[in-house]
């Protein structure tokens, strides 16, 4: 049998009613009508204030989400870790928020979680998203190197001292940071903020790590001219290797504005391009990498190129990465062979963290075959429980 086909290893955590839920989403999920239709009829219902969230609550939502709070997570939290090894990164996902409240309500929000992950060992990193500091338009308006007004020019500098602010209590509390990567006409500005910042809080480790998704691709080029660059000023280098979350619209505004879209051409280019990076960094030494991946290929590649460059199963630079919620045959018999092994754990208030819920669903029906292994691996188990 090959690792990732183990069920009772990778369903360990699920009762036999969760296991029966998961499989419900996942048939769901499967059909691309209903997820358009679902995802219509959910953000027609939470505008008009319709009393669902109880519904979402008992399905979807706590598939995917650990609780409305930090707090709410910690049950979650405890049970992966003692049970199955499996670490967690609590990933406040509330988006598309754009008040200078908002901003400052989620910097509040990482320095708690910075002091959960010093108190808890089952949550080794941080993570936040360049626009929970800031607005994603100013962010565009630097990255295409327009000259700002005072006013931004001040709003802007609040950004970068939110995340000053972030990596210093990051490093004096030894908690890594990860910034997620956003939509490729803003990621500019926040790669060239995030290096500064690497610069600086990366001497002596990988405490910054930026997010490079290998769907784009110009990233091979930008990993090799960051590691120029981070041997010429002496520091290391901590990146998250994704494949990306954000193809479609990227597809579509390059071809409604006319330019070259920034996506690999197909999916095998993007493998070709999230193979080559995780290659490269494994080979070279003062670099972090967190594997963000549900691809099991990939994941085999990572653990014959540990074994390859003599890294352990345990060392500190090298972390793999799912989604709660998904690909838990990858997270729990990674773990169980030793691996480190960590999930994103989202977690914020319903109504607000439906959006990245949708967007979850609709990714899943997009990614051929993602669904289907997810639905082949849970009809296993309930096989071999004989429900």
């Amino acid at each position: 049998m090959k690792l990732f086909d183990n069920t009772e290893v990778a369903f360990s955590l699920k009762s036999d009613s969760q296991l029966e839920r998961a499989y419900f989403l996942f048939r769901m999920i499967q059909n691309q009508p209903m997820v358009r239709i679902g995802s219509a009829v959910t953000n027609f219902a939470l505008k008009a204030h319709l009393p669902i969230e109880g519904l979402i609550r008992s399905t979807v939502f706590d598939h995917f989400c650990g609780g409305v709070t930090e707090d709410d997570c910690i049950p979650v939290i405890d049970s992966m870790y003692k049970k199955g090894h499996v670490h967690s990164v609590l990933d406040y996902s509330v988006e598309g928020k754009d008040e200078e409240i908002s901003f400052d309500g989620a910097l509040e929000k990482i320095l708690r979680i910075i002091n959960f992950c010093e108190e808890k060992k089952s949550i080794p990193y941080a993570v936040f998203k360049p626009s929970g500091f800031g607005r994603f338009s100013l962010y565009q308006k630097v990255s295409e190197s327009k000259i700002l007004t005072n006013e931004e020019q001040e709003e802007w500098n609040r950004v970068v001292v939110r995340f000053h602010t972030v990596c210093k209590i990051a490093v004096k509390k030894n908690v890594p940071l990860l910034i997620d990567a956003e939509e490729s006409w803003m990621q500019k500005s926040a790669d060239e903020l995030i290096e500064e910042l690497m610069e600086v809080y990366n001497k002596e480790k990988s405490i910054v790590f930026n997010t490079l998704q290998m769907y784009r691709h110009d990233r091979m080029d930008y990993l090799k001219a960051l590691h120029q660059k981070a041997k010429v000023k002496d520091f290391h280098i901590g990146i998250k290797v994704v494949r990306g979350a954000y193809m479609e619209k990227e597809r579509e505004r390059a071809a409604e504005k006319g330019y070259l879209s920034p996506i690999c051409k197909d999916k095998q280019a993007t493998d070709d391009n999230y193979n080559a990076a995780i290659t490269y960094m494994i080979k070279h030494p003062k670099m972090a990498l967190f594997a963000g991946t549900h691809n099991e290929e990939s994941s085999y590649l990572v653990m014959d190129l540990a074994k390859k460059y003599n890294i352990k199963e345990n060392d500190n630079r090298l972390w793999f990465g799912q989604l709660f919620g998904m690909s838990d045959h990858i997270s729990y018999n990674l773990s169980s062979q030793g691996y480190n092994v960590a999930k994103y754990l989202p977690f914020g208030p319903v109504r607000d963290v439906m959006p990245y819920l949708i967007r979850r669903a609709e990714e899943n029906t997009s990614v051929v075959g993602q669904t289907s292994r997810e639905l082949n691996l849970l009809k296993s188990e309930r096989k071999r429980r004989k429900l």
